[in-house]
């Protein structure tokens, strides 16, 4: 019975012992966060109307805001003109020539005959007096260079027949129809640019913010609309180096957020690999000085929907 008694009091000594050296793991300190969409603007001008309000839920592809589109009206306008100039061009090019144009050409060229045919004449009748020295021969050479320029004229006359009777080059028609390309592309990027001044949610979210209201002019690339996205909050929080070769994607947590009496189920998402120094609202005691890994835990409560960002929380592991 003496030996029992002291067995059972080295049991007890030794529970004592391990449980008085166990120290269980503090709270991970975080706030709670959901994913952020920024929507930035895509000009620098007024800003029209609001067609929704802070905290209102939004559907994918909803109307958010729109921004004033005069100026990109008129700069669509003179964009379509230039693509009507150029399809206008290579039409000319690809339809050929006019028939009233082909007559007149046709018309020159008979006229230039005619001129050439009463200088070479001219020039004989010269030629002959010359010949029984009744003219000076300043005379003949001025006949001969009417002549000669009679002949020229026909020349040019035929060769501007030729090109109206054989079109265009296959070089001018493919130049024409890559400046009606470039035209087009520039249009259809101006419409997409007018579109974009109407602000619209790419994804279902929560508008967060507007910063701007209508009338106000944000710069060009300033963010208009700040959207919560997703499914669910998570817990943002900052694992001590200690703990972090324990833990794993998926593993479950509960997460006490402040003002909310019962724990959040949740699960870790994702956790950096590279530390980083504790952020100052998360110093507590040993772990001031410590590295910490930035962890994400997604809260499972379907009620967590309703819960606002920026909530400080604790988090610990579930057992």
């Amino acid at each position: 019975m003496k030996t029992d008694h002291r067995r059972l009091l080295a049991v007890a000594l030794a529970l004592c012992v391990s449980a008085c050296g166990t120290k269980s793991a503090p709270p991970l300190l975080g706030t709670l966060e959901w994913d952020r969409i920024s929507l930035p603007s895509e000009a620098s001008e007024p800003v029209q109307s609001l067609a929704v309000a802070e905290g209102d839920a939004v559907d994918a592809g909803a109307l958010l805001l729109t921004l004033d589109g005069r100026r990109m009206d008129r700069r669509l306008a003179q964009a379509q003109a230039v693509v009507a100039q150029q399809q206008a061009q290579l039409a000319e090019l690809t339809n050929g020539t006019r028939s009233e144009q082909l007559d007149a050409a046709r018309a020159a060229l008979t006229s230039a005959e005619a001129g050439r045919a009463e200088a070479q004449k001219q020039y004989a009748r010269q030629a002959d007096l010359a010949d029984k020295q009744l003219v000076a021969r300043s005379t003949l050479d001025a006949a001969r260079a009417t002549r000669d320029r009679s002949q020229a004229q026909v020349s040019q006359a035929q060769a501007q027949l030729r090109e109206l009777t054989h079109g265009a080059r296959p070089e001018q028609i493919a130049q024409a129809e890559a400046a009606v390309k470039s035209a087009q592309a520039a249009l259809e990027e101006l419409r997409l640019s007018r579109a974009r001044l109407e602000v619209r949610a790419p994804r279902a979210g929560r508008v967060d913010a507007l910063p701007f209201k209508a009338g106000d002019q944000p710069p060009l690339g300033a963010s208009v609309v700040s959207l919560l996205v997703g499914e669910a909050p998570y817990a943002r929080v900052f694992v001590p180096a200690s703990q972090r070769a324990s833990l794993r994607p998926g593993q479950k947590f509960l997460v006490r957020v402040r003002g909310v009496d019962a724990e959040q189920p949740a699960h870790l998402r994702n956790i950096s690999r590279e530390p980083a120094f504790t952020p100052y609202y998360a110093l507590t005691g040993d772990d001031a000085s410590r590295l910490v890994y930035r962890a994400e835990l997604v809260l499972d409560d379907a009620a967590a929907k309703n819960l606002p960002a920026g909530l400080p929380l604790e988090a610990r592991i579930a057992p």
